[in-house]
């Protein structure tokens, strides 16, 4: 793991190094997600956090039939239509 000390400003800005920046693909900047977990600042890029919850919705409807958008919409519309 690579570490660097860094300051952040009165405005809560920091600055991140141009390699790590480079290695996160963030070399000409994007959105990232902060999250605070105790005591520990982590900072993520969106396609990490998106492509984490992809993963987790695989592995949680691995097997199980009717878990696309398609078939929500039909059970919801199914739904409405009997209320």
């Amino acid at each position: 793991m690579n570490s660097v000390r860094g300051r952040v400003s009165e405005s809560g800005r920091i600055s991140l190094p141009a390699d790590f920046r480079k290695a996160v693909g963030l070399d000409r900047g994007g959105d990232v997600v902060v999250e605070l977990d105790g005591r520990e600042i982590r900072i993520r890029t969106l396609d990490e956090v998106v492509a984490h919850a992809q993963a987790l919705s695989h592995r949680l409807l691995r097997g199980k039939n009717d878990t696309s958008v398609d078939a929500f919409l039909a059970e919801r519309r199914r739904e409405a239509e009997r209320e």
